[in-house]
């Protein structure tokens, strides 16, 4: 089975994907929210994926629009300095506290629980509420993990605005998506 975890209905809404191969769970805003879910999914015995679909803000031009399948996530608004570099939980001990690493992809998403109106210090391609909760909880739990993410707004004054009109865009993007890669 493959878990979709996903913030909000709206991100992707009626969706109509198999019952028997997926499973959508809404799990709310944020990182807190997002971990339980995918700790959640992970325990499950028959989860074979997780999949972190939802939006995001774009902070490289040209992203905007379009569907990501992200490469590396790191946490924005984990900083403990001195004791660890921005990004990087310190005192960790299981070799999950800074950067996470998916595969290939040159997209870097950095999540924080935030609203980014303006480029955060940690730099990265787009922005995000779930995607290092969700990412770290399964490299921990040894389950395999995507991070897909549709790019809604600049990450500036006007994105309140922008993600409320563009956040069903990807939906379709995604679905075409998941055909392509699991079918």
């Amino acid at each position: 089975m493959k878990y979709i975890l996903v913030a909000l209905e709206g991100e992707l809404p009626n969706h109509n994907l198999d019952s028997n191969e997926y499973k959508v769970w809404y799990h709310g805003v944020g990182k807190v929210n997002a971990t339980m879910y995918a700790t959640l999914a992970c325990l499950q015995k028959d989860c074979e994926l997780v999949i972190n679909f939802g939006t995001a803000g774009v902070l490289t031009k040209g992203l905007e629009g379009k569907l990501h399948r992200v490469g590396t996530v790191v946490q924005r608004d984990m900083d403990a300095r001195p004791q660890a570099p921005l990004g990087d939980t310190p005192f960790e001990k299981t070799g999950l506290q800074g950067p996470l690493k998916l595969n290939d992809s040159p997209i870097t998403i950095s999540s924080g629980d935030n609203f980014v109106q303006s480029p955060p210090e940690l730099g990265s391609d787009l922005v995000d509420m779930e995607g290092y909760g969700v990412v770290k909880v399964c490299k921990h739990l040894s389950k395999p993990v995507e991070l897909v993410k549709y790019g809604t707004d600049f990450a500036d004054e006007n994105s309140a605005e922008e993600w409320e009109a563009n956040m069903s865009k990807g939906k379709d993007l995604f679905l075409d998506w998941l055909k392509k890669e699991y079918v």
